[in-house]
């Protein structure tokens, strides 16, 4: 896994300028703190699967996801 907090989202998944960042930073730790596999998208309403669920994967799926824990280009 990449060498940062499930809750930081990797720069290039998650920009540090995106509009809406806060929001969905919130939406993934309260996702995160229950337990629960994702959370919907403040902005779109769709399902997006947090750090801890991709985590118990065990590797990347190499889809893209927002919240991947393996993710660690520069």
């Amino acid at each position: 896994m990449a060498p940062r907090a499930l809750t930081e989202p990797h720069p290039s998944r998650l920009p540090p300028d995106h509009p809406r960042r806060a929001e969905i930073l919130a939406a993934h730790a309260g996702a995160l703190a229950a337990g629960q596999a994702g959370y919907p998208d403040p902005g779109t309403g769709l399902f997006v699967l947090t750090a801890g669920f991709l985590a118990d994967r065990g590797t990347c799926c190499t889809r893209g996801c927002r919240h991947c824990p393996y993710v660690d280009e520069p």
